[in-house]
């Protein structure tokens, strides 16, 4: 870096500890930027669409992960690079927003990326590219309003809703019971959902999974499961009508906060103070009686005489349930948690028609099974898999399929997939691009050549040619001015995606494109990198 010289002629510094600092400037920076995306890109680029491999990524403590999405392998993966970074920034929020398209937004920036570096080689200033990217990406979004469609379902008509999270699920590894998890996601989206408002909480919707049996025995249930057991093995394992008493206070004998220490001399002092002790268990156990509980959860844990006089009394009770829990179960049965037992009260039980401990397999694993509640706003997914992978992967294909139905009951906008939009989209910002003077238009027009990189890399994973094939779609859409044709991933037979049943959401495909952009704008606008140098 050049000296500056002050006006006495000594030179001076202008950048601390220059020597152990690295600086990329200019065009260096862009291009070291871009292939930084570019590279990110292309790990996620062979694990797009219905035919798209899965990743395995071991952490540092030896957990293995196995996944196709793409917000959790860029999450996983420890990335180093700043830009890089970003684009795990990007699946991160697609995944926050939209829950679904994690992977399609980050090829898509990397193909903006590619498409970039090429009108800088030709000598196009990186903001007049932001700027003509930022233009087709206002006319791609506007274009995928007009060739969006509504469709309507209702409570009881729930088969497109289906239909969509099948999409969703084709991509993953469960996708030869993508009907059946489908089905299961849309009943449990619309039985948290508040039709009137077009709200849905997720938070209410509780997936537990367990290792044993087999994929298919996954099962939706209208109330709670809890991984819990009763206190005692001989206590009922069912319950009807059951008024359930929810604690957050220990079943046992005050302790004073201080440090404290009782001298007992006598053995008629030991007696008393047992007795004491018993005369306290006696009263709780009453208190829980006398509002009239059939069930006592607790969130702490009760000394083993605690435990024997429940048994005694016939108050079945479950410990150390989490706090998490606890609230859902609250939720469903329309009970309160209550943090003292003086403060009991028949009205703060909770209500649920049945309780019931079920046991798994040849192992000693039991889960307790709240059905029949007062409020059956909240529903729990039950998973069963081979291995623990399988589990987590499912819960991961299952959130997504949740929040695409999410998304529909929002805003009930589809597009067709299968690439059928993007190939729409570059059609229409192609034939925009001649519109706009100035050098613009060469972004527009790369802008419509990345676009196309999607319906290609789904191409390219479905094992066909991607060139031939994108062409050939390109101009069946052209000449039967037909934005529904797409790639044919599975080999059906049709291109034509309405006929096969593949949809995306209008919002989730917007995101994408907006989303792709604002990050590729932002990476072209650094001109200059100054990072600490590996020592």
């Amino acid at each position: 870096m050049a000296l500056a010289f002050d006006e006495f002629g000594r030179p001076f510094i202008i950048l601390k500890e220059q020597e152990q600092k690295t600086r990329v400037r200019g065009l260096d920076a862009q291009r070291a930027n871009i292939s930084a995306g570019r590279a990110v890109a292309r790990i996620l680029r062979t694990s797009l669409g219905p035919k798209g491999m899965d990743k395995m990524l071991q952490s540092p403590d030896g957990d293995v992960i196995i996944t196709n999405d793409g917000a959790t392998i860029l999450e996983q993966m420890d990335v180093d690079n700043q830009i890089a970074k970003l684009m795990v920034e990007l699946s991160r929020s697609q995944d926050y927003e939209i829950g679904d398209g994690t992977t399609g937004v980050v090829v898509m920036a990397g193909a903006l990326l590619e498409q970039a570096e090429k009108l800088l080689e030709r000598g196009i200033h990186p903001i007049r590219i932001a700027e003509g990217y930022e233009m087709a990406s206002r006319i791609a979004f506007e274009h995928l309003e007009r060739i969006s469609q509504k469709f309507e379902f209702s409570a009881t008509d729930i088969e497109p809703l289906v239909q969509t999270c099948m999409t969703t699920l084709s991509s993953k590894i469960v996708n030869r019971c993508k009907c059946m998890l489908a089905e299961i996601a849309v009943k449990a989206v619309l039985a948290v959902a508040d039709l009137d408002r077009k709200d849905v909480n997720l938070d209410l919707i509780k997936v537990e999974g367990k290792v044993g049996g087999k994929l298919e025995d996954t099962e939706l249930i209208y109330g709670i499961v809890v991984d819990k057991d009763m206190s005692h093995p001989q206590m009922p394992k069912r319950i009807e009508n059951a008024k359930i008493a929810i604690l957050t206070c220990p079943f046992e004998p005050p302790k004073p906060k201080t440090k404290h220490k009782v001298d007992i001399d006598t053995v008629e002092k030991f007696q008393t103070l047992r007795q004491q002790e018993q005369q306290y268990f006696d009263d709780m156990v009453q208190k829980c009686k006398d509002v009239g509980a059939t069930l006592v959860i607790c969130q702490w844990g009760f000394d083993d005489e605690a435990n024997h006089l429940l048994m005694h009394r016939n108050l079945p009770a479950v410990r150390w349930v989490g706090g998490v829990e606890l609230e859902l179960i609250a939720i469903a049965t329309g009970g309160r948690i209550v943090p003292r037992f003086q403060e009991l009260t028949p009205e703060k039980l909770g209500k649920a028609g049945l309780v019931r401990e079920k046991s798994f397999g040849t192992t000693k694993d039991r889960m307790l099974y709240i059905e029949q509640c007062a409020n059956s706003r909240a529903v729990t997914i039950f998973i069963r898999g081979g291995n623990k992978m399988m589990i987590e992967e499912t819960k991961r294909s299952l959130h997504d399929a949740l929040c695409v139905a999410r998304n529909l009951i929002r805003n009930n906008s589809i597009v067709y997939g299968g690439g059928s939009a993007e190939i729409s989209c570059s059609i229409a910002v192609d034939a925009a691009a001649d519109r706009y003077p100035g050098v613009e238009q060469y972004a527009i027009r790369s802008f419509a050549e990345a676009l196309d990189s999607i319906p290609l890399a789904l191409a390219e994973n479905s094992g066909l040619q991607p060139i031939n094939t994108l062409t050939a779609v390109k101009s069946q859409q052209v000449k039967e001015n037909n934005p529904f044709c797409g790639i044919d991933c599975n080999d059906v037979g049709t291109n034509d995606m309405k006929e096969q049943n593949v949809f995306e959401t209008l919002i989730g495909k917007q995101q994408q494109i907006l989303l792709a952009t604002q990050v590729v704008k932002m990476i072209l606008k650094i001109d200059d990198v100054i990072a600490p140098s590996d020592y």
